[in-house]
């Protein structure tokens, strides 16, 4: 049989509270009818010790000696819980009892015990029943027994019974629904968040579960799956600009490509041509392929590189590194590097990340330095912080085009620079790389004269990437 969370949880409180409960009961009606009975059995050794002063004892004979004055007593008082006395010799034979026993007799205990407590019947109704010896001189010269009607008690522990045995079944009852409600209401976030996230499909990852005004489990919970769809929503968005950039970056070389081929296979060319042209085709597969690499670098999920965090470097072989792959275009543009480095040289980067910065901000440098000019690269240290300005004397950017230089496939003045091949991507690469680790990225420049990247490495980069 399938039941529903809210059935199961107010079944497993119902079963606590029911063991609870009958254990409440139990102790309740034994309490009342331990209460009940040492109630009847201190009156009982009362009465018994009482009467003991009022006994004689002649050689084997033991008798009561205020017997007459019981019986004015009776014809003159009305006795709703009558007392029966009687005494009995030491086997069993009874030696004298209470005018109100008339016929009757009680019965004797089992064993000689000198008191003793029990339950017997007179004429088939119950009655409680106390012994004790009567000792003369440390001899047992025969018993007093005291005995009261039972029946007066027995119909409260019957009715106390009968109670409980009713309410038991009913409270477990209101039990069952009160827990069932209260479970519902518990768990009624959890309904929320089924139906939010039944809702959300490919085309609405925008929307949210609601988040309970309780901050509990279930709070905690809306905001785990709100993450997760963060995290979903971000990769559908990867995806989708990756498909549109793709589409958008790649159509061209392609045509271009596809032209070239083409004007190749319509007639026979010499092999100057041939090599031409196909030289082209490479150039053009090269630019796709950088373009693929950078592309992917965007749309790639940022903890696909954790592994890579663990290899750190000093931020000064980082930029020895990258001005060695860049020793060609140094030259043929003769471009001259300077270098200021104080102790912050030994400042600690991850080295996947710190080469895609420096990567894309040097090879934007010189890309867009005129010739004969200075690349100029400083490192300060500063409370704790490494910050890195890379500055070349180049074309520029125009003042109303700063606040758009990391945006995808933006490039500041494209048609006037038409020479320099670009996709755009670079800065947008560096933005991301320098968000992963936590740094700080600024740019100023001046068009027509020089542009300066600040690098700002916060102390959490070096010890927290």
């Amino acid at each position: 049989m399938k039941l529903n969370f809210q059935t199961r949880i107010a079944f497993l409180y119902l079963l606590a509270t029911s063991v609870i409960s009958l254990l409440v009961f139990a102790f309740i009606y034994f309490m009342v009818r331990s209460t009940v009975y040492e109630s009847l059995d201190s009156s009982l050794s009362f009465e018994a010790n009482k009467h003991l002063l009022e006994i004689a004892v002649e050689a084997d004979t033991v008798y009561f000696t205020h017997k007459k004055e019981w019986e004015e007593i009776e014809h003159k008082e009305v006795q709703i819980n009558p007392v029966f006395l009687q005494l009995m010799g030491p086997a069993g034979q009874v030696m004298d009892k209470s005018p109100n026993l008339k016929e009757d007799q009680l019965e004797m205990g089992k064993g000689k015990v000198l008191d003793l407590h029990y339950d017997t019947k007179l004429k088939n109704r119950p009655i409680r029943q106390v012994q004790i010896g009567i000792l003369e001189q440390g001899e047992l010269k025969g018993y007093i027994v005291a005995a009261v009607p039972l029946e007066a008690s027995l119909m409260v522990l019957t009715n106390l019974m009968k109670t409980l045995l009713i309410l038991f079944p009913i409270s477990v009852m209101v039990l069952f629904f009160i827990s069932r409600y209260l479970a519902g209401k518990s768990i009624a976030p959890i309904a929320t968040i089924i139906g939010a996230t039944s809702s959300i499909t490919r085309n609405n990852l925008s929307e949210r579960v609601p988040l309970p005004e309780n901050q509990d489990e279930l709070y905690e919970l809306s905001t785990s799956i709100n993450g997760l769809l963060d995290r979903i929503e971000a990769a559908m968005e990867r995806e989708k600009q990756f498909t549109s950039d793709a589409s958008h970056e790649l159509r061209t070389p392609l045509a271009a490509l596809r032209g070239t081929l083409e004007i190749l296979i319509r007639k026979q060319r010499n092999v100057e041509d041939y090599e031409e042209k196909i030289n082209y085709s490479l150039s053009e597969v090269d630019r796709m392929s950088v373009i693929v690499e950078q592309l992917l670098f965007l749309a790639r999920n940022d903890q696909q590189q954790s592994h890579q965090k663990q290899h750190r470097v000093p931020i000064a072989v980082l930029i020895d590194e990258t001005l060695s792959r860049f020793q060609k275009e140094l030259k043929r543009k003769q471009i001259k590097v300077s270098l200021e480095a104080d102790e912050s040289g030994d400042y600690i980067l991850p080295y996947y990340y710190g080469n895609v910065i420096l990567e894309n901000i040097v090879g934007n440098a010189i890309k867009y330095s005129y010739e004969n000019t200075t690349l100029s690269i400083r490192l300060e240290n500063s409370m704790g912080e490494c910050h890195c300005f890379i500055r070349d004397e180049g074309l520029g950017i125009k003042d109303t085009d700063l606040a758009q230089v990391f945006i995808p496939f933006f490039r500041s003045d494209a048609l006037g620079h038409r020479e320099i091949q670009g996709s755009g991507l670079g800065l947008s690469i560096v933005q991301k790389a320098v968000n992963a680790i936590g740094a700080k990225i600024a740019i100023r420049s001046k068009q027509g004269e020089w542009t300066e990247v600040h690098l700002r490495f916060v102390r959490q980069a070096s010890a927290g990437v």
